[in-house]
This record gives structure tokens, sequence and C-alpha cells, in this order.
């Protein structure tokens, strides 16, 4: 029996790619090699866009991760240590402009938030295991993806024994090692910026109820790194290391247990885990061979500097799903799924440049130390090569350490009672500011444009201006649809609530009349669906007007993943010709029937 569509990996894209072709109708086996979910912390900041796309399969699914998320005014420190006793060196306070708070609200029904992915996964397995067009195999290694002209083949092996299934498609969402790449010969280009240890711990002490940050840089003579607020008073707590044979690779749990105590001095803590990862910045050759598709960490790698790893995965499932429902039901040719790299590569490529932007701009605080990422990813490379790589790990691994904490020893210049320490801390203070980028891009989260042929020309005198921190709401060919309040044929619903999960849909104020006119002319699939607009309170008109920038004649056409496909503020009696022209063009995809 062949599946439409087997997904190997069930993290947070693969999870997401799997409910919403099950929103579409489409059954999938999704293949898992843990039997359970990774307790020990990966990715923890959910974008309201995440939030956005879970709700579409499910609001009440999307309620339920958003309400996991401590209370914003709970996790709005950034701060600055040398050592943890002496106090921050400098904050930021993400709650410290009300008007720019306010502004965000009124984006989206979702806001940012802080789910560590060890929670979040339980919750996403329950609804995969809840939904009946989802099989949900754990503890099944994929060996290898042989992809044919008719189907795809995936050979596994588990505790019971090896099989084979056969598949229209195959998701490779198997994380950033990921062995249905590597099988299907697919490389990753882009360096590596640093090896890095983390130790999972609780510790009820540390800091005060209602002083914890969610980010504390650490910098201490016997460690440099960044602490991470998790629920229930748990931390996480990465350095950077040298070489696979260090102590905190080779025997990390020691490592941490002897470590820990020099950070955090006397306060009382529980080591729960601990874990080793290669930070990179690095994306696939191709995301597509045959009928093999990659997505999230597969397809793409980036430093954890900014939260977009997670995030853009689920993009990448939201982008693919309308895709493959139109092409397994027939309607649209194959070559469709060729957009979805088409889309996707710039987007994820722009979210990359800036993840390694904000892990260099840490060195306008780092460099006044002497302690600095880009020294960190030289001696990264110069460790990964002769002669460092050729010697036996009983000489390099004591050489790698004894380098690191050379450097590290310049953190004692922050310790209050170093000579110079409170105008070393002063210019740190100062420096703080300007990391806020790296912690706010609420125009990176909701402004990036998917541009192929299936989104309109538009005058690139009005194109939108590219902003990290501040969301311009737009409908500018190929961004999100702008979050709205509408009434539509007597009901209120959020504005993509009312789009349709397979046809393109045209949202517009005169919707009888364009309807009354689309329906005179010949539309070239996919079918369109007509959405006339309102607003529950009249004094909102022109707001929504606005808002959507074709003013009270024009329309605006949205695909099913919610972002603008064309637009005009012409109305209906001219407007429907350039529709249907705009049209013709999605033929390649979607040929005549």
């Amino acid at each position: 029996m062949t599946t439409p569509v087997v997904i190997v990996g069930a993290g947070p894209a693969g999870a997401t790619a799997a409910l919403l072709l099950a929103r579409r109708g489409i059954r999938t086996t999704v293949l898992e090699r843990r039997a359970t979910p990774l307790f020990h912390p990966a990715a923890h900041v959910i974008n309201a866009r995440t939030l956005e796309i879970w709700h579409e399969y499910s609001p009440d699914l999307a309620s339920a991760i958003a309400s996991m998320s401590p209370p914003h005014d709970e996790v709005n420190l950034i701060s600055w240590f040398g050592g943890i006793d002496d106090g921050p060196i400098g904050s930021i306070d993400l709650l410290s402009d009300p008007e720019r708070k306010a502004v965000v609200e009124s984006q989206s029904p979702y806001m940012v938030s802080h789910i560590g992915q060890h929670l979040l996964m339980p919750v996403l397995w329950n609804a995969l295991d809840e939904d009946p067009l989802i099989d949900f195999r754990r503890g099944v290694t994929v060996r290898d993806v042989e992809s044919t002209p008719d189907v795809a083949r995936v050979r596994t092996r588990s505790d019971d024994a090896d099989g084979e299934l056969t598949a229209r498609y195959v998701l490779g969402c198997d994380g950033a090692n990921s062995p249905v790449r590597d099988a299907s010969g697919i490389d990753l280009d882009g360096p590596v910026l640093a090896n890095m240890g983390s130790a999972f711990f609780t510790s009820h002490s540390l800091f005060p109820d209602d002083a914890r940050p969610l980010l504390s840089w650490i910098y201490t003579p016997d460690l440099c790194g960044v602490l991470i607020s998790h629920a229930d008073h748990r931390y996480i707590l990465m350095t950077a290391y040298l070489h696979p044979a260090q102590e905190i690779a080779a025997n990390s749990h020691q490592f941490w247990a002897d470590m820990l105590p020099k950070v955090l001095g006397d306060r009382d803590f529980e080591l729960e885990s601990t874990g080793t990862w290669v930070m990179t910045s690095q994306t696939a050759d191709s995301f597509r061979r045959g009928r093999l598709l990659l997505l999230g960490d597969a397809a793409h790698r980036f430093p954890h500097t900014g939260g977009f790893g997670l995030n853009s995965g689920v993009q990448d499932a939201h982008n693919l799903a309308w895709k493959l429902d139109a092409v397994l039901s027939g309607t649209a040719s194959p070559t469709l799924l060729d957009t979805y790299e088409t889309e996707r590569r710039p987007v994820v490529e722009k979210f990359a440049e800036q993840s390694v932007a904000n892990h260099f701009r840490l060195d306008d605080i780092g460099e006044r130390i002497g302690i600095t990422n880009r020294m960190l990813a030289v001696a990264t490379r110069v460790a990964a090569r002769a002669p460092l790589v050729s010697l036996p790990d009983r000489l390099v691994a004591p050489m790698a350490t004894a380098m690191m904490r050379r450097q590290m020893r310049r953190a004692r210049r922050l310790h209050p009672r170093a000579p110079g320490s409170a105008a070393l801390r002063g210019q740190i203070a100062q420096a703080v500011p300007g990391q806020i980028e790296h912690f706010v891009s609420t125009g990176l989260q909701f402004g990036y444009l998917h541009t192929s042929d299936l989104v309109a020309d538009d005058d690139p005198a009005v194109r939108p201006p590219e902003d990290v921190v501040d969301y311009l709401p737009t409908t500018y060919p190929g961004a999100r649809l702008p979050h709205a309040v509408i009434s539509t044929r007597g009901l209120t619903a959020g504005i993509h609530d009312v789009l349709h999960p397979t046809s393109l849909t045209l949202l517009a104020h005169d919707g009888d009349g364009w309807e009354d006119e689309l329906g005179t002319h010949r539309i070239p699939s996919p079918s369109v669906v007509v959405v006339p607009i309102g607003v529950p309170d009249p004094a909102d008109r022109r707001r929504l007007i606005d808002l959507l920038e074709v003013g009270e004649e024009g329309a605006v056409l949205v695909r099913p993943d919610g972002h603008v496909a064309w637009r005009t503020t012409l109305p209906a009696s001219s407007g429907a010709s350039e529709l249907t022209t705009f049209l013709e063009r999605w033929r390649r995809y979607y040929p005549p029937r």
C-alpha cells in the first residue's frame, strides 16, 4: 500500500507538516527514531507567526501551547553578568516601551512565547496521536530513501524488524544531522562557528522569582556562556569547547557536576541532563531530491542567536503543505513543489544572516573583556585542522582546555574589586542596548516575503522596507496578510481564519461586486473563493481599508498559507481582467483540466 506522504522525524517541522496535511484530509505516516520526546531542551522561542500556523490546524492546540508560556512580565529581562553574585552589569527590558508592546499586540492574536522544546514536543506528539489521519510510529530508524519516478521507498529499522514503506512523497524532517539528507547525497554549505556543551539543571535559589532574567550572559574565569531560564525553576547553561576529547564532551556529566558549583556559588542545583551540539550556519545544496523534500534543520541550520531555527521549520511546513495537497489531489503538477525551495531559500538565508550577525554582534560586549565569538570561530577552525586534528586525544584535549581557560581568565577584570572594573562594567552597560535586534525581531517574524511565479510583480518603489525590529503590516505581494478582526456574511473572525485551505481567497470590501464580475470570466486553476469583508465596528472601517492598501473597491488575493499573491486598487469591473491575466502565469503549475 502506498502512503501519500511519509514524514521522517517528529520534531516541530515534521509534526507541523503532518498536522497541516491532516487538516487537508491527507494521510501521513510519521517515523520518529526516539520512543519518547527528548527531555534536554533545544529551542525555547516560539514566534507569534508559528502560533498562527498551529492555530490554522487547531485554535485549541495553539491556545494550549501559548498558555504554557510564562507571563511576559516574568521573562522580560536580558542581562549581562560577570559572576552572578556580582549583580547584573546591564540589562535590556523587553517591556520598557509600552507603546511598542501595544503595537505588537495588535499585529497578531498571539505574542512571542518562551516554551522549552522539551515541554512543547509532548503536546505536539499528543496531537499526532489523536489525529486519525496520522500514523505516528516511534522507535523507527530510517536507513535510506530511494526516489523513483513513481514512488519513494523508505527503508526502516526498528526493534521488531527491518521494513519498507512506499510513499508518493517523503519529507525529511530528521534534524541537523539528518541521515535522510546525507543518504540522499545532499551537502550542506556554510561555516562551523563553535562546538557547544550544555547542562540542564534545576535551582530554586539561583534568582528571585520576580527577577529571573530570561537570558543571562555570564563572563567568569571558569566559564563564559549563556544561561536560559525555563519553567519550574529549570535552567540550561551553554558554553563553547574546541575538541570532542575535552571533558565537557567526553565526560559531560562529571564536567558539569564540577563546574556548576563554581558558576552558581553555594546555591542549590540538581543536574538533570547534559548535551553537546555544533553551532553552524549551513544550508543544504538543495531542498528537494526527486520525491524527497527537506524541511527544518535538515535543510538549514542557524546559530541559536535569534530563535529562528524551530520557527523557520514550522514555516517550511506551512509553505509546503498546501502545495503537496494540490499535487496529490491532481490539481497541480509536481513542478509546483519546486516553488518550495524558490520561496523558502531566500527567507532562511536572511534568517541565517541575521542569526550570524547577532552572534558576532555580541562581540561589541565581549571585545571589551577580550573574549569574542570571532576569536572562538578562528580557534574552532584551527582545532579541526592539521596538525591539531591529527594529534592523539590525550595530547590535544589538555591543549584545547588550556587555551579556553587562558581566554576566560580575562573575565577576572569584571570582578568588582579588580582594578578598572567599574569603568569596564560601565562600558559594557553602555553597549548593552545595541543588542536589541538579537531579542526583538518582529520585523523578521512577520515581514519576510515569498517570491516566485506564484506571486505578482509589484512596484519596487512601494516594497516595504526591511526592518529586523519593527514590522510594517502590508499586503505587498509575497507578504503575510496583516492580522485584523473582520466581519463577513454576519460572522466575526480573524482575517486568517476565513482563508480557504486549498483555494485562493479574494478579500474585497465589495465582495458581491467581485463575485458577480468573476462569474463572467474564465478563471484558470486554482479556484478563487471570494470573501466579502467589513468590520464589526463601523468606526474601524477606515483603519481596515488603510491596512489592506487597496482602497474601497480593490481586492487582495491570498494563498492558502496566508501570503498575498496579488492585489489591485481597481474595482471589479476592470480588476477582474487583471486578476485573470495574473493567474495565467500559474498555468505552468496548474495545467488546464
